[in-house]
């Protein structure tokens, strides 16, 4: 398989299967859920915004993320899940935003959700919400699922892409290469699985 662009200066283009519908909110779970992030915030040109709570763990190190990304990305850490809610939707609205990655450590509720889509429509801006296993919402317009490739996790270039939850389109799952520093992304797998998943999508 060719190689897919991965231009930190150009959006993502129509076709790719990896790109994230602009102007709505998007989830993404499982171990990976931060790679996947990272990956979508080098494809998406100009302001990045993350937002995580204040007491979360495990931070953000701008030495260890991909060359150009710290000088675009806006660290937020509201106190509690009410501001950390009021951050996401306010940032949403806010036009000049490319994308905004949120981390909140509930699961977000039907009218929540669907308020969080209202703002990413009015400030025609992305949103990924890094969630929990279990706690997706309604109202997302993809979840995705996200972890290093089954029996090959020593290999952390390797990362295990499902699309499990998409509103207007199919299912999927990606094998691919990408090591959070190199311009581009091998698909090592690109094959649809709309059968290996159970349900109606959305």
């Amino acid at each position: 398989m060719p190689d897919l662009p991965l231009a930190a200066l150009r959006p993502p283009l129509a076709a790719d299967p990896l790109a994230l519908v602009g102007g709505r909110v998007h989830e993404a779970q499982g171990r990976g859920r931060r790679a996947f992030a990272l990956f979508q915030a080098l494809r998406h040109p100009g302001q990045v915004v993350w937002i995580l709570p204040d007491h979360a763990p495990q931070m953000l190190l701008p030495a260890g993320l991909p060359e150009g990304l710290p000088a675009r990305l806006l660290l937020l850490r509201p106190r509690g899940e009410v501001d950390l809610l009021w951050s996401l939707e306010e940032t949403l609205r806010a036009a000049p935003v490319a994308l905004v990655i949120a981390e909140p450590e509930k699961p977000l509720s039907l009218t929540a959700g669907r308020r969080l889509q209202l703002a990413a429509e009015a400030g025609r801006t992305t949103g990924l919400v890094l969630i929990r296993d279990g706690q997706g919402s309604h109202a997302a317009e993809t979840r995705w699922l996200c972890d290093a490739r089954a029996g090959e996790a020593a290999d952390s270039t390797l990362h295990d892409w499902s699309l499990i939850k998409n509103k207007k389109g199919t299912l999927g799952h990606w094998v691919v290469n990408w090591n959070g520093t190199s311009a581009a992304v091998h698909m090592v797998s690109a094959t649809g699985q709309r059968d290996q998943f159970a349900g109606t999508p959305g």
